[in-house]
């Protein structure tokens, strides 16, 4: 059943001085909303428990993509329409490009933003793995502490749980830039081809010297309470030449890194014989 639209409360904040002043004036009682794409459908089943929303769409500094000679930033604003067709990202984070296709159809994409996909903490998000994977920065700002900024790979302290405090607003999110020597693999598996939360979701960046993995970044999706970096996988494989006892090695490892579980959307054996077939697919796919 529709939530009740009178029992809500939206306000739109002129500035985001004024916006920050109102979230540290009474934490916790207020909500960023911006693309609203995961929290309409809520409000459309009567699921929406919160009950007073700060609109944020409007607010220049938590717009635009900026690129310098270290970085590629983002701000939370960032649509996943404005991601795929920006070049930079296209050339340098082909992963997050692919993840922003992945999300939704054309309609979420002009609307849904990067910073909601991270702020909403879901481990079936599909931008998370591939953010992970290239070593993102956070920002977040509030009226008190001003900016501070924190790897991705720990924003996520559980299930839907994160560092984010009820004062703060994600600004931006930074992408150093690499060598564009970096090979990139993505892959999400779904009931459809579109528009279908992930079962499992799979990003890496290998950098392959002399027929060896020099460097790796490895990251799962949709099998565990949130995304998992698998550091030790990526151990596994560093250093090391790719080939079929190699790639057997990594399986086994990937299978002790990740947790996954049965729910209306798969089950825990299928997720992880899935996660570690899509690591043999980039892995092959990165010896040739």
């Amino acid at each position: 059943m529709r939530a009740f639209v009178p029992a809500y409360e939206l306000r739109a904040p002129p500035t985001l001085s004024a916006t920050l002043e109102l979230l540290g004036s009474e934490p916790g009682a207020w909500r960023a909303f911006a693309g609203g794409t995961d929290l309409m459908v809520l409000f459309e089943a009567g699921k929406l428990a919160h009950r007073k929303y700060l609109s944020i769409r409007h607010l220049p500094e938590l717009q635009g993509i900026e690129v310098t000679p270290a970085h590629v930033t983002l701000g939370a604003l960032t649509t996943y329409t404005e991601i795929q067709r920006h070049e930079t990202l296209r050339q340098e984070f082909p992963n997050l490009r692919a993840a922003a296709r992945e999300t939704g159809g054309v309609a979420i994409q002009n609307r849904g933003t990067l910073g909601g996909n991270v702020a909403n903490a879901s481990p079936a998000a599909d931008t998370p793995p591939a953010l992970i994977v290239y070593d993102a920065q956070l920002e977040l700002i509030s009226a008190a502490g001003g900016s501070r900024w924190l790897a991705y790979s720990e924003f996520h302290t559980g299930y839907k749980q994160t560092l984010m405090r009820p004062d703060e607003l994600l600004g931006r999110i930074r992408l150093p830039r690499r060598d564009e020597s970096w090979r990139h693999y993505y892959r999400k598996v779904g009931t459809r081809k579109a528009q279908a939360i992930s079962k499992t979701c799979l990003a890496g960046a290998v950098l392959v010297a002399g027929g060896r993995v020099r460097e790796i970044r490895l990251a799962v999706g949709s099998v565990a309470p949130t995304v998992v970096r698998c550091l030790q996988t990526e151990a596994v494989l560093r250093g090391r030449q790719l080939n079929a006892t190699v790639i057997h090695d990594a399986r086994e490892s990937l299978a002790r890194e990740i947790a996954p579980i049965d729910d209306v959307r798969s089950t825990a054996s299928y997720r992880l014989r899935v996660s570690q077939n899509l690591l043999e697919e980039m892995l092959t796919e990165f010896s040739a």
